[in-house]
């Protein structure tokens, strides 16, 4: 199944996942650090990982709702992408609560709950990183129905197949 919102022929929601998942995970490994230090820095650093974070999940999602809206029914590409998506509204605000909790405390020295909601959304976020991955890896879901390894480079605007379903000459 091809993703129905692409930038220059690859799906957005792929190209933009990678900056919350980044930002949130980085977030924890900050706050771990400052744990394992005693440095409020990195509790505040995280602070600010978490925003970027949570705005980039806000981002990704539309067009990943675009793309599961156009799965079809009763496949298991559906299913999976129902959990995917709803356990990241989950993360996202597992996150933000963690951000609200600090924002209206010392950012320098969070609550013991603003952690826990981050390194709970974290470890959800692992599952809910590895069902997209099963998405894309294992169904196809945003993947070019033609795609090999010759494939044309996508800005060719020549498809990855040619008509009869065979790779197109790569001249090599």
């Amino acid at each position: 199944m091809n993703s129905r919102v692409k930038v220059f022929g690859h799906s957005l929601h792929q190209m933009l996942i990678v900056f919350p998942l980044g930002l949130l995970a980085t977030a924890v490994i900050f706050d771990a650090i400052a744990l394992a230090t005693g440095s409020g820095l990195w509790h505040d650093v995280s602070y600010w990982m978490i925003a970027a974070g949570t705005v980039g999940g806000l981002l990704a999602a539309p067009p990943g709702l675009i793309d599961w809206l156009e799965i079809p029914s009763g496949t298991r590409a559906k299913a999976v992408g129902m959990w995917h998506g709803l356990g990241n509204v989950v993360v996202l605000a597992l996150f933000a609560g963690s951000w609200y909790l600090r924002w209206t405390a010392d950012r320098m020295a969070p609550p013991a709950a603003a952690l826990a909601l981050s390194f709970g959304g974290v470890a959800l976020a692992v599952v809910t990183a590895w069902l997209g991955g099963e998405l894309v890896a294992r169904l196809g879901v945003g993947v070019d129905p033609g795609a090999n390894l010759n494939a044309p480079n996508s800005l060719s605007a020549r498809p990855a197949t040619d008509r009869t379903g065979r790779l197109p000459a790569t001249g090599m």
